[in-house]
């Protein structure tokens, strides 16, 4: 199947044509153009006579429905062959028509399939970035991670602290001892030891983008078999829940590659497919799942979780979840005008007055005039700012996944009279380039909190992947309040919190823009869905109700 001559198809009707404009078309030198039509003449899809002389123009006529016929072998791809090697031809020049009728086609591949095993497969618009827990920076690769690993501990909405790979702890001012459980096993058959879980944590410890976090940590040790002691002298208020973040997840690090304890390994990783495949020998409840299969697709095809099995009008159901909340962020420490707090507070003001018209760019966004706090935050009073002067037109960075909130945004402001050019950054380099970051003056950030709501504001203001770290460091009131966090018990967080945010959103490093929701479609077959990290679904907990005569 040639995508050259689709393209051709798809734009070129039979009548005079000129060879440059084909080879300009398909974007091949005037040698490879001559080859192909000689090629597609000889195999008969088309009649091509060249002009030979000044004025004579070549003529192109078809003699096959290139789209009809490609269309019906792709149909059968998706019959016969694995989604991974079909889904690839989704994305050639097709014409609407056609791209619906295969889209709808490729749908029924998706979901619980129970030929062999107990499968369930997932559309996938991009590939995880990272399996690695101290990389995981984004949601989809922090999801993934909560699958392969465990943590020491688990944490959960409210701040509640329960055994995973530790059983038991006992908590002084100064030090932590865990106690791990007998027998677990990593993916590769080996027993994890407590030498595993030091070794693992002196690597998230020295970390760059976590030893602001762990600072308070000095010695981190074996105290007896399955016994470890964590030392903080100074003392860290927090460090159980620093031990249940995603980052935090034990690994062992072998010749194939890192392994974990999770309930599923993975299998394959790469660009077409990620296979996850449920762990036998887990020490915990194993998954009711035998594998998940998340294969790569265009980015308009729609994510249905769905049983391949039913038919494209079964029903569905909406499991919505918290999806974080957006903020535009200013970086204060650039050498540029965004230093000036009458710049700040001018754009702060302009966006608080029309923050009610982010809901018209999604109806998934709903305006925050608080805070980051749910529930919490209160309301900031933005008093009316004069527009000051601008000498130069400061830069807004451009990501994929904020692009129509961004361009809301810099209308907004060319509408307002401020100067603005923006800069296009990758998902990837937003991610996990802060140099990229760096060079922008203000952007919109989407945060999506991990469990509890008060380490995981405090987590935001501290990691190293935060766009806020950087910002901190500079802001002598902000870095003062941060070391109160390592004496303040955890249950007395939630002021302080307040009391960072409150001087954030009054200095206008961050102005507050909107809450998100995520809507996942379900057929209505799937049973147990549970929202755990991130807003995603539990896998573990996942099944799909069989059809019984």
């Amino acid at each position: 199947m040639d995508k050259h001559l689709l393209t051709l198809w798809q734009s070129v009707s039979s009548g005079s044509i000129k060879q440059i404009e084909i080879s300009d078309l398909l974007q091949l030198s005037p040698k490879q153009t001559a080859r192909c039509l000689q090629k597609w003449t000889k195999d008969g899809w088309l009649k091509y006579i060249p002009g030979h002389g000044r004025g004579n123009v070549s003529t192109l006529k078809w003699l096959k429905n290139v789209e009809a016929i490609f269309e019906e072998q792709v149909m059968k791809m998706i019959d016969e062959d694995s989604v991974e090697l079909s889904s690839k031809y989704l994305v050639l020049d097709w014409s609407p028509d056609s791209k619906l009728r295969l889209m709808n086609k490729f749908r029924t591949k998706f979901g619980y399939d129970q030929s062999t095993n107990d499968k369930l497969v997932i559309p996938r618009r991009y590939p995880f970035l990272t399996i690695h827990p101290l990389e995981a920076a984004d949601v989809n690769s922090a999801s993934l991670v909560a699958n392969l690993y465990n943590r020491l501990v688990a944490v959960d909405e409210k701040g509640f602290v329960s055994p995973e790979l530790a059983h038991s702890w006992d908590v002084s001012s100064t030090k932590v001892r865990l106690y791990i459980k007998k027998e677990i096993k990593f993916h590769d058959g080996s027993i994890l030891t407590a030498e595993d879980v030091v070794t693992c944590l002196g690597k998230l410890r020295n970390y760059p983008q976590y030893q602001l976090l762990w600072k308070p940590v000095q010695q981190i040790k074996v105290a007896a078999p399955l016994v470890i002691d964590i030392h903080f002298p100074t003392g860290c208020s927090y460090c159980l829940q620093m031990l249940g973040t995603m980052n935090a997840s034990i690994y062992k690090e072998t010749k194939s590659g890192l392994v974990g304890t999770g309930c599923f390994y993975m299998e394959e990783n790469d660009e077409k497919k990620t296979t996850l495949v449920a762990f036998k020998d887990f020490f915990g409840e194993r998954p009711l799942l035998d594998m998940i299969e998340f294969v790569q697709v265009p980015e308009e095809f729609d994510v249905v979780y769905r049983s391949s099995a039913l038919e494209e009008n079964h029903s569905t159901f909406q499991v919505e979840s918290d999806s974080g909340f957006g903020i535009v962020m200013m970086n204060t420490f650039r050498n540029s005008a965004i230093q000036r707090k009458e710049i700040r507070d001018y754009l702060h003001y302009i966006i608080a007055k029309k923050r009610h018209e982010i809901a018209l760019t999604s109806s998934r966004k709903l305006p925050n005039h608080k805070g980051c706090l749910i529930g919490k935050s209160q309301s900031y009073p933005i008093p009316k700012t004069k527009k000051p002067d601008f000498t130069e037109p400061l830069v807004l960075k451009l990501v994929n996944y904020t692009e129509n909130t961004t361009l809301w945004l810099k209308n907004l402001l060319v509408e307002e009279g401020v100067p603005v050019v923006t800069k296009w950054v990758s998902f990837k380099d937003t991610v996990i380039n802060n140099s990229a970051n760096e060079e922008a003056d203000l952007f919109i950030h989407g945060e999506v909190f991990e469990m509890n709501q008060n380490f995981s504001f405090f987590f935001f203001l501290l990691n190293g992947y935060s766009k806020l770290a950087s910002i901190l460091k500079k802001e002598k009131k902000l870095a003062s309040y941060l070391e109160e966090y390592i004496h303040t018990p955890f249950e007395e967080w939630t002021d302080l919190n307040l009391k960072v945010e409150k001087e954030l959103i009054d200095q206008s490093i961050i102005v507050p823009l909107y809450y998100a929701k995520r809507q996942i479609p379900f057929s209505a077959d799937l049973m147990n869905i549970n929202i755990k990290h991130f807003g995603y679904v539990d896998f573990s907990k996942l099944w799909v109700r069989p059809e019984l005569d």
